[in-house]
């Protein structure tokens, strides 16, 4: 009986050793996957917060690429196709008193604050970092093409006053086509915007100007003047602000819409701005800077160029198609100076009989062109000559005989041999059938009916039938 309670102690005692250590060891076990656990937690949030950071780094950058100012296309460096314009090389040359200095002056952000205050001009125009950017582009890289502008602002700007008068709109709009073409009527964006106002090809056709194959009147200086004039006062009534309007020039009334319901319904343009395509994020800029330029240039120690003005210009209508060719021949002018005077004609030439059309020409020369219109008329020298009727002459057949081998050529044979020994047609008698007057002309049913092309039995009494 000891042995056996004894047996039963160590038992109990060893199964209770066992458990005991199964539980720490399952403790253990737990801790250590805990361990892990919290390890690879670690981990991962690590993981995650480099994945965080690596994607506020992105969109950093990509905020950062679209906060970028885009400048207007005509701000770009275009001296040199500017320099070899007709009017430029003709009637332009540099200051003889006056020397654009290299370097542009500094001044404090204070100074150039208070200019745009001082400014005669309806529209707002109030300095930001922005515009201070485009000053600077305007004042420090584009020096000379600024003393370009400053002299042919002498050959367009009274076309645009006049226009901007008309209408009652501010005259600090007369700028703007110094920030849409660099004043080269001549210029075509990439988007196929052209002429001094770049008007697209849908905004033209909106305020009647003519686009075809010769003519293009967006590069039309009076035309183009007008309809832009036309624009602008409809963007001003539509927003009921400025610089929205010179906005909605550029990028079209609908996405300036767009940017005002994501702005909550602002309709202040800095508002609105980083809502708006980032080309026109620098426009309203870009045109505040160019009155600051126009306005402030001696400032900066910029030279205009000289203007030696032209003398005054007049038009003629016509009504005949004639070409620049023709008028220059007969009445000693350059053609270049009638491209220049008139660039809305494509291809030098003038569309009268389309509908009656201007020819701008010096005063002078429009008082001659009246004298001579008779001779420039019938001058054939680059004459623009459409046909306006033609012969077509009808091709004649002449049918040719060809003689095959086989069957085409016994059957033709036939045929030949059948028209020289010549046909011969009978009356059909009432009563006939077509096996009787087979019968009696000694031939066969089936050869009356591929004679006479008859299907059946059906013949009609009086009627001709062949039988040869």
């Amino acid at each position: 009986m000891k042995l056996g309670n004894y047996d039963n102690g160590l038992f109990r005692t060893v199964i209770m050793l066992l458990a005991l250590w199964l539980s720490v060891g399952g403790m253990q076990a737990q801790i250590v996957n805990t361990e892990v656990t919290e390890e690879t937690e670690v981990e991962e949030e690590a993981e995650a917060a480099d994945d965080d950071e690596d994607a506020d780094d992105s969109e950093e950058t990509e905020a950062a690429e679209d906060d970028e100012l885009v400048f207007p296309e005509a701000m770009g460096d275009y001296l040199d196709s500017l320099m070899t314009l007709y009017m430029t090389k003709t009637y332009l040359v540099p200051e003889s008193d006056c020397q654009t200095a290299a370097e542009d002056p500094v001044f404090t952000k204070e100074q150039y604050i208070e200019r745009l205050y001082r400014m005669p001009t309806i529209i707002e125009m109030p300095w930001t970092e922005t515009v201070q950017t485009c000053i600077d582009r305007y004042t420090q890289k584009s020096r000379r093409q600024v003393s370009y502008l400053l002299g042919a602002c002498n050959f367009y700007m009274p076309f645009f006053e006049e226009a901007l008068e008309a209408y009652q709109l501010p005259l600090e709009l007369k700028y703007l086509p110094i920030v849409e073409s660099a004043l080269n009527p001549q210029a075509t964006s990439h988007a196929g915007a052209a002429g001094l106002w770049q008007f697209m090809p849908s905004a033209a056709k909106t305020y009647s100007l003519d686009i075809n194959s010769l003519v293009d009147e967006r590069r039309d200086i009076v035309k183009s003047s007008w309809a832009a004039a036309r624009f602008l006062r409809d963007l001003y009534r539509l927003f009921g602000d400025w610089n929205l309007a010179i906005a909605g020039y550029n990028c079209g009334p609908e996405n300036i819409n767009k940017a005002i319901h994501r702005a909550g319904g602002e309709r202040d343009y800095w508002k609105i701005c980083p809502y708006l395509p980032r080309e026109t994020r620098g426009y309203v800029p870009a045109f505040i800077a160019a009155n600051y330029v126009m306005t402030y240039y001696c400032d900066h120690n910029i030279c205009p160029m000289q203007a030696q003005l032209p003398v005054k210009t007049d038009t003629v209508m016509l009504s005949q198609n004639v070409t620049f060719s023709q008028v220059a021949s007969v009445m000693g002018l350059s053609v270049d100076v009638l491209r220049s005077l008139n660039p809305q004609y494509r291809r030098d030439i003038i569309p009268g009989a389309t509908t009656p059309s201007a020819l701008r020409l010096p005063v002078a020369d429009a008082v001659r062109f009246i004298d001579l219109q008779d001779s420039i008329f019938a001058n054939t020298d680059g004459a623009f000559v459409k046909r306006t009727e033609v012969e077509v002459e009808q091709p004649v057949y002449t049918p040719k005989s060809k003689r095959s081998k086989g069957r085409r050529g016994r059957s033709a044979a036939r045929s030949r041999n059948s028209k020289s020994s010549g046909s011969k047609s009978v009356t059909v008698r009432r009563g006939d059938t077509l096996s009787a007057i087979a019968k009696r002309n000694g031939t066969t049913v089936s050869k009356l009916r591929k004679l006479n092309g008859i299907r059946g039995n059906n013949i009609q009494a009086g009627k001709k039938i062949k039988v040869k």
